[in-house]
């Protein structure tokens, strides 16, 4: 059964571009990592300051062992002491059910 984790982060309006391009620029380590299933990047439109990180996994230890590895590597150095974010939280669901659009009978 897949796993998703929602990495809930609070980023401040004057810090949004930053943000973004940091996500734009990033290293792309993830696509790489065994168990890897999915990844958005979810922009708030209205009400809030908190974007959503948004990963599938094939299996929890899949995604654990993304962050014991390659997940570090991604995350070093100086740009991420001085992230735009104020705050981060994460989420962890199990997929129960999915749906994919249906293809038209052409």
């Amino acid at each position: 059964m897949s796993v998703v984790k929602i990495n809930a982060v609070t980023v401040p309006e004057e810090r949004r571009e930053e943000f973004e391009a940091r996500f734009a620029a990033r290293a792309g380590l993830v696509e790489g990592a065994d168990g890897f299933e999915w990844f958005e990047l979810l922009r708030p439109v209205e009400g809030t300051d908190t974007y959503l990180v948004y990963t599938r996994w094939r299996s929890e230890e899949d995604f654990a062992n993304w962050t014991k590895g390659s997940m570090r590597e991604a995350h070093q150095g100086e740009e991420r002491r001085t992230s735009p974010a104020s705050g981060a939280t994460l989420w962890s669901f199990e997929v129960l059910q999915q749906a994919s659009p249906k293809e038209s009978a052409a």
